[in-house]
C-alpha cells in the first residue's frame, strides 16, 4: 500500500528549487527565460506564425505608397518620408494581436495547467511568450526599413535616428502585447481574443495619422486622431527618422507605453490565476 504526502512549502525539490508560494527576484527572472526559450522553439517550429509580419510590410509599403502618394504628396517618392514611420508603426501594432491569440490557443490545449501545478513564477508562462514576440516585431520593422529603401527613401535621421525609431517601435508593439495577454486570460477562445485585437487595432491604427495629415479631416475626426495614442508614437518615429530629433512626442509615448504595462501586466497575471 502506497501513500500520496503533499510536499510542504520551503522545501528543496530534486532541483534545487524551493516551493515558495512568493518566487525571489532571480527566479522569476530564470524562469522566464525558460519561458521565452521555450517561446522562440515554438516559432522556429511553425513558421507560418511569422506570414503576417513579413509579407503585410511588403504589401503594405507598396500598396499604400503608390495609391496615396501622388494624391497626397504629389509623387510616391515625395510620399515616402510621411508614409514609411506611418506604415512602420501600424505594421508593427497591427501584429501585436496574434500574441493573446497564441497564448490563448495553449490554454485552451491545457498546456497552461501544467505550467500552473509547477514551481514557477506566475507571470514568467504570459512574459516570456510576450518577450519572444519581439523577434516579430523586429522582422516586421526590418522588412518595412528594407522595402523602403529599396523604393528611394533615405532617411534624414540617419543611423542614430532609424535606430532609435526602430527601439521605439519595438518597445510600444511588446507593451501594447500585454494588452492582448491580459485579453487571453479573459476570452474563452483563441477566435474571441482574434476578433477582439482586429475590433481594437485596425480602427487604431487607420484613424491616426499613419497616412494621412490630421489637417485635412473633419474637426471631430481630427480630435479624435490627435488624441490617439498611436498617433503620437508615429509622430516620435518621423521625428527620429527624418530630423533625428527627440522631441516631446517621444517622451509621451514612452509613458504611455510604461502606463500600458504597469496596468494590463498585473491584470494578466491576475486573470492567468484566477481563470485558467
Amino acid at each position: 500500500m502506497s501513500t500520496l504526502t503533499a510536499t510542504p512549502p520551503g522545501t528543496t525539490t530534486a532541483a534545487g528549487r524551493k516551493l515558495d508560494p512568493r518566487p525571489t527576484l532571480s527566479d522569476t527572472l530564470r524562469d522566464t527565460a525558460t519561458m521565452t526559450w521555450r517561446a522562440l522553439k515554438m516559432q522556429r517550429r511553425t513558421p507560418e506564425q511569422f506570414f503576417d509580419v513579413t509579407l503585410a510590410p511588403i504589401i503594405f509599403t507598396l500598396m499604400f505608397t503608390y495609391v496615396f502618394g501622388g494624391a497626397m504628396a504629389g509623387s510616391p517618392a515625395d510620399y515616402l518620408p510621411f508614409a514609411i514611420p506611418g506604415i512602420l508603426a501600424q505594421t508593427t501594432m497591427q501584429a501585436t494581436g496574434s500574441i493573446g491569440t497564441q497564448l490563448r490557443e495553449d490554454m485552451e490545449k491545457g498546456v497552461f495547467d501544467r505550467f500552473r501545478a509547477m514551481p514557477i513564477a506566475r507571470i514568467a508562462p504570459l512574459a516570456g511568450p510576450v518577450i519572444a514576440s519581439i523577434t516579430r516585431y523586429a522582422l516586421a520593422i526590418g522588412i518595412t526599413v528594407a522595402m523602403s529603401l529599396i523604393m528611394g527613401y533615405r532617411p534624414g535621421g540617419g543611423p542614430v535616428g532609424v535606430a532609435a525609431a526602430i527601439v521605439l517601435n519595438i518597445f510600444t508593439a511588446w507593451c501594447v502585447s500585454w494588452i492582448f495577454t491580459w485579453l487571453a486570460t479573459l476570452l474563452k477562445s483563441a477566435q474571441g481574443v482574434q476578433g477582439i485585437s482586429m475590433l481594437v487595432m485596425f480602427p487604431l491604427t487607420f484613424l491616426s495619422n499613419a497616412l494621412v495629415n490630421p489637417e485635412t479631416m473633419p474637426s471631430g475626426l481630427r480630435a479624435f486622431v490627435n488624441a490617439n495614442p498611436i498617433s503620437h508614437v508615429i509622430n516620435a518615429t518621423r521625428d527620429l527618422m527624418n530630423d533625428n530629433v527627440w522631441s516631446t512626442e517621444l517622451v509621451w509615448s514612452v509613458v504611455g507605453c510604461l502606463a500600458v504595462v504597469v496596468i494590463f501586466a498585473p491584470l494578466a497575471v491576475r486573470g492567468y490565476k484566477r481563470k485558467l
